[in-house]
């Protein structure tokens, strides 16, 4: 059968006609999707206050730019701790390598371990702990952040988590969706049922936990963000003792590892005798090698540590891991391998150097201007002490203002981040330059 030019646009009107609402079922169809649906939502989600910290930076960053459209070639970023430099020859050949296997019969892999590969379990132990760890405590995933999540997964609701005062948002953030918490408190700012770990300049950023209530769950992080403080040997032993008397399960986060220099500050939690027995630590190549969009970590959990009821932590938490997790990407996975060769490390060590110099000019420049500034020196983040009074929040808008740098203000790390300013290191070393001389000229 046969049809004309004019018989097929009849048939094709006729069939768009019938799939066209009427007015009164395209009515019914606009307040379906008005129409709230019969589920609750997780009553922990509206204890959050805000949003979360960096997106909440980025928003007013935009803010500023469609208010200041001639401003948006100007901006200089030293807000959020992302990487700025190219990934190193060694390290991109490895996941260039991982990739390119994939398009060979030999060489292509699907599903791998939940855990992570073999190799790079133990390259893990071997390179970076020295075999004071084993591989097969050693958990490869897609970064530390989301490790922390799977950490609380794992020890759930029942449990009460300590915290550093300030710090990173997300051991705040995911012990309230857990449903750990209280409400926020309006007048300190603070959660119901987490305990706050004061560090302040007079402590030297470091907790007296043992003055604290006790909690299940301690979250310590070494070089800190945001403050840059770098815990001594003398430091970690006192905590690790503490948790051991209390019975405290101590999550070490170790991110910045690579940036120490100093010999007395250990980079894992696990050259303290008796850690084992007590700690988790979390750790990531993010900022070793420039991977925090390729996305890469690991978590160690010591077959020594044990829940009250003797079962190893590390069982539960392979459970997880198996259950919420197919394992990072093998192409990424190579790429780790990579960083962890003789020429990656050395790779790592040209990144990091160069990221300590951005720091070295922050801090100068901000010590210039009158500042107390303190960090910098083993971490990638200067902590910059404001005038009494002045409002974290207002300098951050006063400094994008005046000289179109992006900070982060030290209230968007608790409480006690209230009265100071966070600067990233993470930068070109000519907008650092730029930044420095911009705000030397708009803070004199």
């Amino acid at each position: 059968m046969k049809f004309s030019t004019v018989s097929l646009f009849f048939c094709m009107a006729t069939a768009v006609n019938a799939f066209a609402p009427s007015s009164t079922s395209s009515s019914r169809y606009s307040s379906s999707l008005n129409m709230a649906s019969g589920v609750e939502r997780n009553p922990n989600f509206a204890k959050l206050v805000g949003g979360y910290l960096f997106p909440e930076i980025g928003r007013r960053r935009t803010a500023y730019i469609e208010k200041n459209p001639e401003m948006a070639s100007r901006i200089i970023s030293l807000g959020i701790g992302d990487t700025t430099m190219p990934i190193p020859e060694h390290i991109l050949s490895g996941l260039v390598e991982g990739s390119s296997r994939l398009g060979t019969k030999e060489g292509y892999s699907g599903y791998g371990p939940e855990q992570g590969i073999k190799d790079l379990r133990e390259k893990i132990a071997k390179v970076l702990y020295n075999g004071i760890v084993s591989a097969d405590e050693v958990f490869v995933s897609d970064g530390a952040k989301c490790d922390i999540m799977r950490v609380q997964q794992m020890f759930g609701s029942g449990v009460t988590s300590a915290v550093q005062d300030p710090s990173y948002p997300v051991y705040v953030d995911t012990s309230v969706m857990m449903g750990q918490t209280g409400d926020i408190d309006d007048a300190t700012k603070q959660y119901d049922k987490i305990v706050y770990m004061p560090c302040t300049a007079e402590n030297n950023f470091f907790p007296d936990y043992a003055s604290l209530p006790r909690a299940d769950v301690v979250y310590f992080c070494s070089p800190n963000n945001p403050t840059g403080a770098a815990a001594t040997k003398e430091q970690l032993t006192e905590l690790v003792n503490v948790c051991k008397e209390r019975g405290s399960i101590l999550v070490f986060d170790a991110a910045y590892a690579p940036f120490i220099r100093d010999p007395n500050v250990p980079k894992s939690i696990f050259e303290i005798e008796g850690a084992k027995e007590v700690a988790i630590e979390v750790n990531s190549f993010s900022k070793y090698a420039g991977f925090t969009g390729v996305r890469l970590g690991w978590t160690v959990i010591p077959s020594e540590l044990k829940f009250k009821d003797g079962t190893p932590v590390k069982q539960d938490f392979s459970r997880v891991m198996s259950t919420a997790f197919n394992g990072a990407s093998n192409i990424v996975q190579s790429g780790g391998l990579a960083c962890l060769d003789p020429e990656g490390q050395a790779e790592i060590n040209s990144l990091i150097d160069y990221y300590l110099e951005n720091a070295k000019m922050l801090k100068q420049a901000m010590e210039e201007i009158g500042f107390k500034v303190f960090g910098g020196d083993n971490a990638p983040y200067v902590f910059v002490q404001l005038p009494e009074g002045k409002s974290s929040w207002d300098m951050f808008s006063e400094i994008l203002e005046k000289a179109q740098v992006v900070t982060i203000p030290g209230a968007g790390f608790g409480p006690g981040g209230e009265g100071y300013l966070r600067l990233s290191a993470f930068a070109p070393r000519d907008s650092v330059k730029e930044a420095c001389e911009r705000l030397k000229k708009a803070m004199a």
